[in-house]
């Protein structure tokens, strides 16, 4: 329960003391949450999250500049601003519905738990456990009671043994197990207990043991087996083993005939978010969006937030895309985007209030609304300092219309963006494609990336660029007026251009007209889709069966749930 007022959102964070390698301790950080905390209103906000040990949980008024916080000498009592008050927290903890834990009951049942006696047992080796003391930060801990060491109890070892590893087995091989094969198993417990193991000890060394197999670490393929078709649409929509309902399916040689209501029931669960957020950032690259951090002084008013909201916003805009059944034309233009405050304000849209993400109608003259134009997009593809149409161009190239250019020749210079503010990204460019080696690439990947100098390095708006010297002052219209501008205004941006085929446009509104209807974007969905859910690259002998599938999908109108529906449904899916 988390009390706080003074400023727009507040995140939660889980601070972790990390070993390095080399003795040395290092923090890394986890962000739990952001929450509203409006000013001078108290809210209470609950948060149900995994702790690892010594994590420390810690505070920051996210919506705040860095400048805005307290400064170190005068203390909390000397700043005047806004900031956060933070009145009382309560954990609780550990939560479980049952005990002993599910995960304990998966291993061993309902076997009992006894305290170790050695004499019990002579000659036997008790279980390994781990001391860990607990501890609270800045306070005296008094000392843990001592403990006895606690295990599974078993009267009939091997009975047990071939019981439990009959029910373990096939759950993390994914199909029924051959009774030879779990005999070798219980073998292995039986040469651990005559080696002096005591039997839980003895029984995970055949549950790591089945944990190494490749029955475990890999899928069956190609093949038209049921249990295999339920592990891979199980891991496809869920990254996880098929729960109860697809095995029993699957068992019952029901499973195909089920499949469209399965899907809908995978997806409709919170799991399938776990799809969401790892397709995408595989395809479109999110897990990349750190991967640099922009020039403070250019992008002053970039944060931590901010970069959070973008990744929140491109996830949530999938998840409406499949919810709705929504076109591949929204992966270019649509007169929604998914928003919270922080992402409103620095889109320039006005009426979001708060952290959470939510469903917003767009302007209709706004750029913003499919992934074109959305903030983690436009940061993935630039290079934390000004931008280049060549990267963003090959991304939208690659990723949104599957047309990878082709690499550069040998001993090309790279085109240095000049931050001076001297010169055009264009105009460098213009030098660069005047090589006949260069120019048949480049007239395919320089339109859209004229189109998207419309957005700088952190997915705003721009007219011009910024530059640290030889320009005029920047207006602050749009900016935030309690950041410090270091930078200038720099030359203006042009976004126009024309397509490989010659049509023009005169900026990333008419770009986005023309390309939203370009087939190559249902048919690269359709292709990663695939090769997402099937762990393999396409094929020449796939062409007819991905032309299939979109055919079925586009007679249903071309929604991108029909289409993962029409992949599942195909022979693609099913059997290679």
């Amino acid at each position: 329960m988390l009390p706080s007022r003074g400023v727009e959102a507040f995140g939660l964070t889980a601070v972790r003391l990390t070993d390095n390698g080399t003795g040395a301790s290092r923090q890394s950080t986890t962000q739990l949450g952001y929450f509203p905390a409006p000013s001078l209103d108290a809210q209470e906000h609950e948060l149900v999250c995994w702790l690892n040990f010594k994590d420390t949980i810690g505070f920051k008024a996210a919506s705040l500049p860095a400048r805005n916080t307290p400064p170190d000498k005068g203390g909390l009592m000397a700043w005047s601003g806004p900031g956060l008050a933070c009145d009382w927290v309560e954990i609780e903890g550990p939560l479980n519905e049952v005990w002993p834990s599910a995960a304990h009951r998966l291993l061993f049942g309902e076997l009992p738990l006894v305290e170790w006696k050695a004499d019990a047992q002579p000659g036997v080796r008790p279980p390994l456990r781990k001391s860990v003391r607990q501890e609270v930060a800045h306070s005296r801990n008094q000392p843990d009671q001592s403990a006895g060491v606690w295990t599974v109890k078993s009267d009939a070892p091997l009975v047990d043994a071939d019981r439990l590893l009959a029910n373990f087995l096939p759950r993390a091989f994914r199909r029924p197990v051959a009774e030879e094969v779990r005999r070798k198993y219980v073998a292995s417990v039986e040469a651990r207990l005559k080696a002096g193991d005591c039997f839980e000890s003895a029984m995970r060394w055949a549950y790591r043991t089945a944990l190494c197999s490749s029955d475990f670490l890999f899928h069956l393929s190609g093949n038209s087996d049921d249990h295999a078709l339920a592990a891979r649409l199980s891991y496809f929509l869920w990254n996880s083993a098929p729960d109860a309902r697809l095995t029993e399916l699957a068992a019952t040689g029901q499973l195909r005939a089920s499949l469209r209501s399965e899907v809908e029931r995978l997806l409709t669960d919170a799991k399938s978010q776990r799809f969401i957020e790892d397709f995408l950032d595989q395809w479109l690259k999110l897990r990349a969006i750190g991967a640099n951090d922009p020039d403070q002084k250019l992008y002053p008013e970039f944060g931590q937030y901010l970069q959070d909201s973008m990744v929140a916003e491109t996830r949530a805009f999938f998840r409406e895309l499949l919810e709705k059944n929504l076109d591949a034309s929204h992966l270019i233009r649509s007169d929604f985007a998914m928003l919270n405050e922080k992402l409103a304000r620095h889109y320039g849209i006005p009426g979001v209030s708060g952290p959470q993400i939510r469903r917003v109608a767009l302007p209709p003259d706004c750029p913003r609304g499919g992934f074109l134009t959305q903030g983690a997009i436009l940061k993935v593809t630039a290079n934390g300092t000004t931008t280049s149409p060549v990267p963003r161009g090959a991304f939208v190239m690659a990723r949104l219309l599957g047309q990878p250019p082709e690499p550069p020749p040998p001993n090309t210079p790279a085109v240095e963006p000049d931050v001076r503010g001297t010169t055009t990204i264009r105009e460098q460019l213009d030098k660069h494609r005047a090589d006949a080696s260069c120019a048949a690439c480049h007239a395919k990947i320089d339109p859209p990336g004229f189109a998207l100098e419309s957005f700088d390095v952190i997915g705003g708006q721009r007219a011009n660029y910024r530059a640290i010297s030889n320009g005029p002052q920047y207006p602050r219209d749009n900016l935030d007026p309690t950041i410090d501008v270091l930078f200038r205004l720099g030359p203006p941006v042009d976004a126009s251009g024309a397509l490989a085929d010659g049509r023009p446009f005169g900026g990333i509104a008419e770009f986005q007209t023309l390309l939203a209807t370009d087939p190559r974007l249902l048919k690269n969905l359709a292709e990663q889709f695939t090769v997402y859910a099937t762990a393999r690259p396409l094929a020449f002998s796939d062409r007819d069966e991905i032309a299939a599938i979109l055919q079925r999908t586009q007679k249903q109108g071309g929604g991108i749930r029909t289409l993962l529906h029409e992949l599942v449904q195909s022979r693609l899916f099913q059997t290679k």
